[in-house]
């Protein structure tokens, strides 16, 4: 057929293309201009075209691309300990993607117990309504059968409980049992917040067992949740953590940290990655850091979120035949739709404003953590007028 596509059809994509971008603004190939919402799914944290990150990749392409991990990568060392610095860990590994983060993840907790000399315990629980990537190990880890069905049988090792049921995670905990894997805020799932209590519940039982507690902070990392990391927020620290999108601004860029401790079974051989913390990804994590690090960055993230939450909140009083509840923390944020959420997604797009479908009916509002309060009333006042649209034609229905 003449008009049909070399790609694979596995996505269903709005018919818009993009050609360049300015902040919080991409700009369509006729010119109109989209305030930018989504920010490719929480990975622009800095937006579009944001000049550290373009001056940086640039320095860097005039230099090196790609020599492998079988050279030291300066830009590893750099990045490495910066990570290791403002958070938890002692050891880090780079990868190109949150799956691949992910996959570090598990290999490290089963790899810490075989090291000990226990070699049985594999098993990890998770949690429904989870989504930790589209490998065959990671669609196990999330259990969501839509992404499970036609890869034939699913990955062993994986238990999931119900969200936020401290008993039933008890009640999985066997002798096989390894690890405990969570994100902190489901995003797929629906901006579905774990609990303060519950993230300390989970390190107390990790702590009683002997099991690792593992966090994928894919989503919910690197600012989005107004703390470096979301766990912060509990005052509780990991074991091991997956990290990714906007740790790389638009990069391709993930990295798996983990404690000396949790990492002890990663010796030379057990893991590896061809393009992982190449010296171009490197140099763009880097730049990255160095705005979301500064003073008074993650400040401004909070003050931002209070801005649009306020505001959502008030939508959800005057409209609420269209919205059914607001949820999340910091400029992670998801609208419960009382109209089916693409329905609701239709309506803001119309007001050339871009949001994120998730399950449990929600869009989701992951704008970059540079929009200031006057964009965030700018995007309130399109979700207004969506919202006033949508519902005066359910009064007319």
């Amino acid at each position: 057929m003449a008009d049909a596509t070399p790609l694979y059809e596995t996505y269903l994509r709005a018919p818009l293309r993009f050609e360049r971008g300015e902040g919080v603004w991409l700009i369509a190939e006729d010119g109109s201009r989209y305030l930018d919402f989504a920010a490719g799914v929480a990975v622009n944290s800095l937006g579009h075209a944001h000049p550290q990150l373009v001056d940086s990749l640039k320095s860097q392409a005039d230099k090196v691309w790609h020599v492998s991990n079988l050279y030291e990568v300066p830009g590893q060392e750099t990045l490495g300990k910066r990570l290791i610095d403002a958070t938890f860990a002692d050891k880090v590994f780079f990868t190109n993607s949150g799956a691949e983060a992910l996959e570090c993840a598990i290999k490290t907790a089963r790899r810490y117990h075989f090291a000990k000399g226990h070699p049985g315990k594999f098993h990890v629980i998770t949690f429904e309504g989870a989504f930790h990537g589209r490998t065959l190990a990671t669609i196990a880890a999330g259990g969501q059968e839509k992404y499970l069905e036609g890869f034939g049988p699913k990955a062993p090792g994986f238990y999931q409980v119900p969200f936020g049921d401290i008993a039933a995670v008890k009640a999985a905990i066997t002798e096989e049992t390894a690890a405990i894997l969570i994100e902190p805020v489901q995003g797929e799932g629906g901006i579905r917040v774990v609990s303060n209590e519950f993230l300390r519940e989970l390190r107390a039982l990790c702590d009683e067992y002997g099991l690792l507690l593992v966090l994928d902070e894919v989503q919910s990392g690197v600012g989005r949740t107004g703390k470096l990391f979301a766990h912060e927020w509990a005052g509780v620290t990991p074991d091991i953590m997956a990290v990714a999108k906007g740790i790389g601004g638009g990069f391709p860029l993930g990295a798996c940290l983990a404690t000396a401790e949790a990492a002890a079974g990663m010796v030379a051989g057990t893991h590896g990655s061809t393009y992982g913390g190449n010296p171009l990804a490197m140099a763009v994590g880097n730049a990255v850091l160095d705005v979301v690090l500064e003073k008074g960055f993650l400040e401004h993230v909070r003050d931002v979120a209070l801005v649009l939450r306020q505001g959502l909140a008030s939508l959800a009083d005057r409209f609420p035949d269209i919205i059914e509840d607001v949820r999340g923390e910091g400029l992670m944020l998801g609208i419960k739709a009382r109209v089916p959420s693409a329905d609701l997604l239709k309506a803001v797009r119309a007001e050339h404003m871009l949001l994120v479908p998730a399950g449990d009916n929600v869009l989701r509002l992951l704008p970059p953590l540079v929009t200031t309060a006057e964009e965030a009333r700018e995007g309130l006042a399109r979700i207004e007028r969506a919202a006033e649209k949508l519902s005066a034609e359910k009064k007319q229905a």
